[in-house]
């Protein structure tokens, strides 16, 4: 038998500065539309952000990211998709899990607010993927320095992820995010998805990344290059990665991604018949 398909998570980004959409669903009716398209093309979590976390962006208070992404929090869960809200504040975490979100996508990994891991303990309910990064999107691309990127990004994983059983969070309700993109330069990038085992040993599912990330722009033409023009890039990159044991996927493009995962999926099946 091949492994499980990896879960396909769909972004949806209610933020103004974007780099994926520049803003398109700054609107909460827009938001939800679009995660109505995206549980169609065949995405399995809906990933909700209200803040964007991409390199250079600068905070938003705790009370302006959830304005933005409360009622589409709520509505996308009252569609009875399975919701997962990309957070680095404990008080978003849990305003999120109290109108039906599952997942709290901290990208920081508990970092960027200490009261995180006690707001996931909280919650029974809870599942916590837990991110690696360092510094914050101003500072980070300055702390993309590594003796050996894949030893030090599992070993400060690690850390955070005993210090989240420490707070209370059980084990069953951790996941894993190597952080493809934060505070690590494009060579980083390749070799922590070349040595996915070395995070899926740490004993907790790996969701990955990687959709639309400018390391992926040296595979598109110069002239085309932007980040829907990543899309190809990051679908080959998802069927690739369904070989690796990944837990899940998250994409912009879940219909390109839902494909490249059942050509994945029917090559293992003829090599297994």
């Amino acid at each position: 038998m091949g492994r499980p398909r990896p879960l396909i998570m769909g972004i949806v980004n209610v933020t103004p500065n974007s780099f994926s959409d520049g803003g398109k669903f700054l609107a909460a009716d827009a938001a939800i539309s679009h995660a109505r398209d995206l549980i169609a093309a065949g995405a399995d979590i809906i990933d909700i952000g209200g803040e964007s976390t991409r390199p250079g962006a600068h905070r938003v208070s705790a009370d302006e990211e959830w304005e933005r992404i409360g009622q589409v929090v709520a509505e996308c869960a009252a569609l009875g998709a399975a919701v997962s809200v990309d957070t680095l504040n404990a008080s978003t975490a849990s305003r999120a899990l109290a109108a039906g979100a599952t997942y709290i996508n901290d990208v920081s990994g508990g970092l960027a607010d200490p009261a995180m891991h006690a707001a996931i303990a909280a919650e029974p309910r809870a599942r916590y993927i837990l991110g690696h990064w360092r510094g914050t999107p101003e500072t980070m691309a300055d702390l993309a320095h590594y003796r050996d990127v894949i030893g030090d990004v599992a070993r400060e994983i690690a850390d955070q992820l005993d210090q989240a059983v420490t707070a209370g969070v059980p084990d069953d309700q951790l996941f894993v995010d190597p952080g493809v993109g934060f505070a690590k330069n494009a060579e980083h990038n390749w070799r922590i998805l070349a040595h996915l085992e070395r995070f899926t040993a740490l004993g907790y599912p790996v969701m990955i990344g990687a959709s639309r990330k400018r390391f992926l722009s040296d595979l598109v033409p110069h002239e085309a290059d932007g980040p829907s023009e990543r899309d190809l890039a990051t679908a080959v990159l998802s069927a690739l990665l369904a070989e690796r044991g990944v837990w899940a996927l998250r994409v912009h493009d879940v219909a390109a991604t839902r494909v490249a995962l059942e050509v994945a999926e029917r090559l293992g099946r003829g090599r297994h018949a």
